[in-house]
């Protein structure tokens, strides 16, 4: 029984002795913290495009027969006037010869109607033929001059015809691949011969928002062209183009399903590097001059379409060991933020938070409103956070995929 006593006594020692323990100190979340600065930033707004001609036919016969000549290499510059096929000719060169024979004929007739027209009508005023005679020869007159004008529209047709059966270039330009060879049968409406393209200048069409409507509208006017290179396009491969645009045309209307607007910016191709159809990223330049709020993208947290950060803010906290004192603490509070253009691992804050202000920067998965932090590193000590998030050279630009404005 003692010893039974003895251990109840040892039992309840330790279990006050438990009690009395004062609870462990929350550390807080380790986090690094950025120092927001405002500085001028250098970005463009980007728009998915595609390389147009400004003038563009395709070539149809005029006239049916064989293809007796092809007289261009495919896929080279070609200038106007320039012949490219020739159709069988035999045919309508016999059309037009006899449409000329035909003329004289009538010119002929013309010529014999208008001498015994004459001679009736001198001899009608001697009274020294019949009226009848004399009518019938006024006639005659006026036959044959229809007669010589029919023939000369025949003549006319013959020669247009004979015109059509060689194909030439409208304009200069680059001439594609050929849909018909030497010996090919080709139809009046139906036969597509090739497809010819003007190539330099070079326009370049993309989407704008209707939001976007009046900036575009003042860049076409000249009003805010305060630099060179405002419109530069990169190729598929990621290169830009040396030359600059110029915006030439804004589409007459906006599309009410999507609310966007086709523009147009014409760029020189002396090369002639750009081709019709080609996919690349028109870039304008931010011609921004004041400074901006840039911060990580990583300190950014999305909910439901929504963008926060969170601030570290001074607080004073009470002392776990004693209730009686307190102590200076970091806490974090959940922001809201309007977010501009994404520049590399970057992104432009339009509001929601201001210069000085200190963003937590890694860590953010961890925290809510009121959590405790602590600084693994000093304030604006990240890597990519001191010396100005903001900043993109133009390798890093010519690297961006081309994502558009807005994002």
């Amino acid at each position: 029984m003692r010893r039974t006593y003895i251990a109840l006594l040892i039992t309840c020692f330790f279990f006050i002795r438990c009690s009395e323990r004062k609870p462990a100190p929350n550390p807080g979340v380790a986090v690094n913290l950025y120092t927001v600065k405002a500085q001028t930033v250098l970005y463009y707004d980007k728009y998915p495009a595609n390389t147009v001609a400004l003038s563009q036919v395709d070539l149809h016969p005029e006239v049916q027969g064989y293809i007796t000549g092809i007289f261009f290499k495919e896929g080279e510059h070609v200038h106007k006037g320039e012949k490219l096929y020739e159709i069988d000719q035999r045919l309508y060169q016999e059309g037009y010869d006899q449409a000329k024979a035909n003329l004289e004929v009538a010119k002929g007739n013309l010529v014999e109607a208008q001498q015994d027209a004459d001679r009736y009508t001198y001899l009608n005023t001697k009274d020294a033929v019949a009226e009848q005679t004399f009518d019938h020869a006024a006639i005659t007159l006026q036959n044959a001059k229809n007669s010589v004008t029919a023939a000369e529209q025949a003549m006319k047709m013959s020669e247009t015809n004979l015109t059509y059966s060689v194909i030439s270039a409208p304009f200069d330009g680059t001439i594609g691949i050929s849909q018909v060879r030497l010996g090919n049968m080709v139809t009046v409406g139906q036969t597509l011969l090739n497809t010819i393209s003007s190539d330099d200048p070079m326009g370049v069409d993309f989407l704008i928002s209707e939001k976007e409507l009046t900036h575009f509208e003042a860049l076409k006017d000249g009003e805010q062209q305060t630099i060179d290179s405002l419109f530069t396009i990169v190729l598929p491969d990621n290169s830009i183009y040396p030359s600059a645009g110029k915006i030439s045309i804004i589409d007459r209307a906006v599309d009410p399903q999507t609310g966007t607007i086709r523009v147009r910016v014409v760029f020189p191709n002396p090369g002639f590097i750009l081709k019709p159809g080609l996919s690349c990223v028109l870039r304008v330049h931010n011609q921004e001059k004041t400074p901006q709020l840039v911060v990580p993208s990583r300190a950014v947290v999305e909910l439901m379409g929504e963008y926060f950060v969170y601030l570290a803010k001074d607080t004073m906290a009470r002392d776990p060991n004693d209730s009686t004192q307190t102590h200076r603490a970091l806490i974090a509070i959940q922001k809201k933020v309007q977010l501009g253009q994404t520049i590399a691992p970057n992104v432009i804050v339009l509001g929601g938070i201001k210069a000085g202000d200190r963003i937590v920067l890694d860590g953010v998965q961890s925290l809510h409103t009121g959590s405790l932090i602590t600084v693994g590193q000093k304030p604006g000590a990240a890597k990519d956070g001191k010396d100005g998030a903001g900043k993109q050279d133009d390798s890093q630009s010519k690297k961006d995929s081309g994502k558009n404005s807005g994002h």
